[in-house]
């Protein structure tokens, strides 16, 4: 019995010492920011003048750099990439491009307080960039470059005072990409969503 209860003193303290550490993370302030993730990707299909576009759903790598202006505001810097198959779909036939995708972005970033837990740092994005269509095993399909619209928000739950778990998703907003070919062409917008999940450190 002393030992049950010896075990559970123990464990309740080990809880308050986590407990405590994490709440003396999130006040530590640090003024710059890496971040790798994996993502997954999920584009929405869309169909104009008989073409519909619907790329196929793959995972990708975040790479990310903030820079904190103070404790609300900041900048940050995000590389996506990923593969997948660029598809474009007609009443007689279907076309698939294999594709690696590049998106290379700017955005601010305003961290907001979490309405759950004083532990976890909330935070929403909005920025732009562009968007690079590169076609793989095929020289005749040349590479397309679209403006893109990115917004989001994610939370980081601190580990320690320099390293925490990033969960976030993005939406990408863009024209949807014909390379060149007026049969493949939507004139249409699209949405990516890029739900996220990594680890960051601070410094």
């Amino acid at each position: 019995m002393k030992r049950l209860v010896g075990g559970f003193i123990f464990m309740l303290a080990l809880c308050n010492f986590a407990s405590a550490q994490a709440v003396e993370a999130t006040k530590y302030f640090a003024r710059q920011q890496v971040t790798l993730q994996g993502s997954g990707v999920f584009t929405r299909k869309v169909t104009d003048s008989g073409v519909t576009y619907k790329p196929t759903s793959s995972g990708g790598v975040l790479v990310g750099y903030r820079f904190n202006i103070n404790r609300w505001l900041g900048v940050e810097g995000d590389f996506d990439g990923f593969r997948d198959s660029q598809k474009f779909l007609t009443s007689t036939n279907t076309t698939a491009l294999k594709a690696n995708v590049y998106t290379a972005t700017g955005s601010a970033v305003i961290s907001l307080p979490n309405p759950l837990t004083k532990r976890f740092q909330s935070f929403v994005s909005i920025g732009g960039g562009a968007l690079l269509f590169d076609p793989r095993d095929t020289s005749i399909v040349p590479r397309q470059t679209r403006s893109v619209i990115a917004f989001g928000g994610g939370v980081d739950v601190p580990v320690s005072r320099r390293i925490a778990i990033r969960a976030q998703a993005k939406s990408f907003t863009y024209k949807a990409p014909d390379f060149e070919v007026s049969s493949l062409r939507t004139d249409k917008y699209v949405q990516t969503m890029v739900p996220s999940i990594g680890v960051v450190f601070k410094f």
